[in-house]
């Protein structure tokens, strides 16, 4: 298998929707956790799920789930990061 069958644009789509969507629950599961007060999901991997594309996921989870949305890291991190990544795409897709 060749790495232009590996990422066509139907691979990059189905990536960027399952991680998203693994962005959302994440944001899910530790607002569970915080309610339960139980070991919550470490802040680093929100971050990295962020920055590995799930960006969208987990700022429609922290706002729609009132979640990290009183620390400033998260509501400036989460979209900077989404941003640079959409910039980023933009910029390697048309030049």
């Amino acid at each position: 298998m060749t790495i232009q069958e590996i990422f066509t644009t139907k691979n990059i789509i189905l990536y960027f929707i399952i991680i998203n969507i693994i962005g959302f629950l994440i944001m899910w599961v530790d607002k569970q956790k915080a309610k339960k007060g139980r070991w919550r999901i470490p802040e680093k991997t929100l971050f990295i799920i962020t920055a590995l594309g799930g960006g969208i996921g987990t700022i429609v989870g922290m706002y729609t789930l009132r979640h990290k949305t009183q620390k400033i890291a998260f509501v400036i991190g989460f979209p900077l990061i989404t941003i640079i990544e959409i910039i980023a795409i933009i910029y390697y897709t048309v030049f």
